[in-house]
């Protein structure tokens, strides 16, 4: 994988990480209420989750690259036209409908549930995964080794990330920092997808 475009893939899930919404609210009711240790495990859990997704994303896009070269153009322009609707949508959000949750189960199996199931029982990110990896994949130079690269990314950015927030909040008595500044996040991030989408429709027509 080319490593312009993987410092690419690294910005746009690093900010995409960092947006607040229902997975850092797990992880901080874990870390600020349970600890540490409770905290790191949602987060390791909840990368393997994203992880996961990724992979079935990436290996689903592979495969239907040889078998329909033409369909696939077709999925490219739709994900980046899926990518500009979303960041309209976070444009257009007035606040991040953030909230931490209070009754989390306790105990460091039930942590593993919580950050795993926030993550695995969205379906929303396999959409979101199909959108974006296609941005990234090249159909004349595709590999298994670029395809791991792009998955194991994903998991990594996504799990050292909440693991940050966990070490980060695991003493704090008020709501974590990054949420005052949620907004400007969700913008960035609403701005890498659109440069994103603009640099697909350009370089493919």
């Amino acid at each position: 994988m080319d490593f312009a475009l993987w410092i690419s893939l690294v910005g746009v899930c690093a900010i995409g990480a960092m947006s607040p919404g229902p997975s850092l609210a797990v992880v901080l009711s874990h870390s600020m209420t349970r600890g540490l240790k409770q905290g790191l495990i949602a987060s390791v859990a909840h990368g393997v989750g994203v992880g996961i997704y990724a992979t079935l994303a990436v290996v689903g896009l592979a495969g239907f690259i040889h078998e329909f070269p033409i369909a696939y153009k077709v999925i490219l322009f739709a994900g980046a036209a899926y990518l500009v609707y979303l960041a309209v949508s976070i444009l257009r959000q007035k606040t991040n409908h953030f909230e931490i949750a209070n009754n989390a189960n306790t105990g460091n199996l039930a942590a593993a549930q919580d950050g795993f199931a926030i993550a695995f029982l969205n379906p929303k990110l396999a959409i979101f995964f199909l959108a974006l990896f296609s941005q990234f994949i090249d159909p004349d130079s595709i590999t298994i080794g670029s395809a791991a690269i792009m998955c194991i990314t994903v998991l990594v950015i996504d799990t050292l990330w909440y693991c940050l927030v966990s070490l980060i909040t695991s003493h704090a008595n008020q709501k974590f920092e990054l949420l005052r500044y949620g907004k400007t996040i969700n913008n960035m991030l609403a701005i890498a997808f659109i440069l994103l989408a603009i640099r697909v429709v350009v370089t493919n027509i």
